[in-house]
């Protein structure tokens, strides 16, 4: 299936919450990780209805409504930018693994992109899977070095969005 026929992005309510954590849950199964460090790790990045106030959850949804995909931001903190530039933090792509590579991370990225450019956001920061960091080299985005290395999360990266 591509992305582009019958894949529609829309914001996740606290309804969608059970089919998003479904759809998160099958992405990190994918990564390579040993299988307990992934089951260990999985409450950490399940949403709940307190997520909501603090972030924005947007779906990728096919023509069943269906929730393929999942994307989430807030804005980031100062201490973790390049420059301490206002930047907005996405948290996380996840998809289906059956619709990887289909174009709907890219799809999710550029909505990301896109509020960020709404909120008058200097740019855009993502703390990465060590999976993921092929993806978004690949789509621009730029890695961050590590300064601090126990504080830092090591597999950062950053569009700036002020050159846009």
């Amino acid at each position: 299936m591509k992305a582009d026929i019958g894949i529609k992005l829309r914001p996740l309510s606290a309804v969608d919450l059970d089919a998003a954590n479904a759809v998160i849950e099958a992405a990190i199964m994918t990564w390579h990780l040993p299988d307990r460090v992934k089951r260990l790790s999985l409450p950490s990045y399940r949403y709940d209805a307190h997520d909501l106030e603090h972030l924005k959850l947007m779906g990728a949804v096919d023509e069943a409504d269906a929730i393929v995909g999942v994307a989430s931001w807030e804005p980031a903190s100062v201490a973790d930018t390049p420059s301490g530039a206002n930047g907005l933090l996405l948290h996380g792509i996840y998809v289906i693994p059956t619709l990887h590579k289909s174009g709907i991370g890219s799809r999710l990225l550029d909505a990301a992109i896109k509020a960020a450019h709404q909120g008058g956001f200097d740019g855009l920061l993502v703390k990465a899977n060590p999976d993921a960091q092929g993806f978004f080299s690949a789509k621009g985005l730029q890695p961050l070095s590590t300064q601090d290395a126990g504080r830092d999360y090591p597999y950062r990266f950053w569009r700036d969005l002020r050159a846009d």
